[in-house]
C-alpha cells in the first residue's frame, strides 16, 4: 500500500515542484509524500480493526483462538450455545456486542477517511 501510494506521489506536480525549487530528497520526502501516504495508511489500518475483530471471534468460536483464562466473545459465543434454549440472552447478548463494536469502528474508520480525503468539501466554509 505504501508503495504503490509513494510511486502515485513522486510523479505529481507538487513533489516535481518542490524539487525544481532545491528541495533536498529528505524534505521532499517529508514534507511532500509523507503527508499524501499517511492518510491511505491511517484508513487502511482503521479499516483492519472491524475484520481482525470478526476473524478473532469466529476462531475463539471455532476453539482456535485465544485460551480460556482471556475473555473473547467467540468464547462466549460458543459456550452460550449449549445454554441457548434455555435463555437466549446467553448468545443474544455477546453476539449483538460484537456487531456493535465492529460496526462503531466501520463508522470510524469511514469518519477517518472522510477527514483525511483532500478531496472532501470542507465543513467550515458554512452554507453555500
Amino acid at each position: 500500500l505504501v508503495r504503490g501510494q509513494v510511486l502515485s506521489l513522486r510523479t505529481r506536480d507538487y513533489v516535481a515542484a518542490a524539487r525544481l525549487s532545491g528541495a533536498s530528497r529528505a524534505r521532499v520526502a517529508v514534507r511532500e509524500v509523507l503527508p499524501g501516504v499517511s492518510a491511505p495508511l491511517v484508513t487502511y489500518a482503521a479499516l483492519l480493526i472491524p475484520s481482525n475483530m470478526v476473524s478473532e471471534a469466529g476462531l475463539s468460536f471455532l476453539g482456535v483462538g485465544v485460551r480460556p483464562p482471556a475473555s473473547s466473545w467467540g468464547q462466549m459465543l460458543s459456550s452460550a450455545t449449549t445454554w441457548f434454549q434455555a435463555d437466549p440472552t446467553y448468545v443474544l447478548v455477546p453476539g449483538l456486542l460484537l456487531l456493535v463494536n465492529v460496526l462503531a469502528f466501520t463508522l470510524l474508520a469511514d469518519g477517518v477517511r472522510t477527514a483525511l480525503d483532500p478531496k472532501a468539501p470542507s465543513v467550515r466554509g458554512g452554507r453555500r
